[in-house]
């Protein structure tokens, strides 16, 4: 399956800075071992090979450190993001010369390893919902600096994205119920007070009666916490006509399709951003 995957989210000189400064930080115009060991002229063809199956994502990014290290290379994308590919396919042709390749090889394997690794994650668990009506969600769990490229990623595997950041949507958690005293319905009124005239508000909710009580007080949206599926599927009969749902914590791929068979409509998962295994992609030269 090859998904349309969204925009870049990068411009163009933001992404060659970036680039720019992880091949900096790898000292790869300096790279001592290559330069003392390939002649100048060497002329050679990579393939980036998949180890393992997988979909794809930060091909862009792998593509920009080969470039910058060797503007004349000539790259052959066999895939693009979005992709999903087989053990052994070849996702991406390198053609230039021997030194570039060399140096610029971690640099690219690091971007494309990490961002494969989450689209990979998170196809599985949207696979894993197939036929509910709940939807794969991120969080804003993701590494500092890489949000974009992470949330991107994710789409890349078939998920949606959560609130970029804390200007995008209201959500209104525990320890912000807590510092309104407890009162669920006067920190939903704060809120809209506010926000900006239409913006959604969610309110965190960790049992049936917080729900309930969210509901009553106008909340677009519920994220219900850690809870128990017979309390979810409860949540959602109670949502029905006034709000959205949205499950959360310690969601698992062993657990996910239980969550999403209560009728929840998202079900939203750190560990696609936090947890997920860089993808085994390898740089092999022919």
């Amino acid at each position: 399956m090859t998904l349309r995957a969204p925009r870049f989210p990068l411009a163009h000189d933001a992404l060659t800075a970036l680039v720019r400064s992880a091949l900096d930080e790898d000292r790869a115009f300096a790279d001592v071992t290559t330069l003392g060991t390939v002649s100048e002229g060497v002329h050679v063809t990579a393939r980036l090979v998949a180890r393992r199956e997988g979909r794809l994502a930060g091909l862009t990014l792998a593509r920009m450190a080969f470039q910058l290290l060797d503007p004349a290379v000539a790259l052959i994308a066999h895939h693009e993001d979005g992709a999903a590919f087989a053990r052994g396919e070849t996702v991406l042709e390198i053609r230039g010369a021997a030194r570039g390749i060399l140096s610029a090889e971690r640099v690219a394997l690091n971007f494309v390893q990490r961002l494969s690794g989450i689209a990979s994650l998170t196809a599985q668990y949207v696979a894993a919902i197939e036929g509910t009506r709940a939807h794969i969600v991120d969080t804003r769990k993701t590494t500092p600096g890489w949000r974009d490229l992470e949330k991107y990623a994710v789409t890349c595997g078939g998920g949606r994205n959560h609130r970029r950041d804390l200007s995008d949507a209201v959500l209104i958690k525990d320890n912000h119920i807590a510092a309104c005293g407890g009162d669920v319905a006067l920190t939903i009124t704060r809120a809209r007070e506010h926000a900006p005239k239409g913006m959604l508000v969610q309110v965190e909710c960790d049992t049936v009666a917080q729900a309930r009580t969210a509901i009553g007080a106008g909340a677009d949206a519920l994220l219900l916490d850690n809870m128990a599926n017979q309390a979810l599927a409860e949540c959602v009969r109670l949502a029905v006509g006034h709000c959205w749902t949205e499950a959360s914590g310690g969601v698992t791929l062993d657990t996910v399709r239980a969550i999403a068979e209560t009728g929840v409509d998202r079900i939203s998962v750190g560990a696609l951003t936090h947890s997920a295994p860089s993808l085994d992609l390898a740089l092999d030269f022919e």
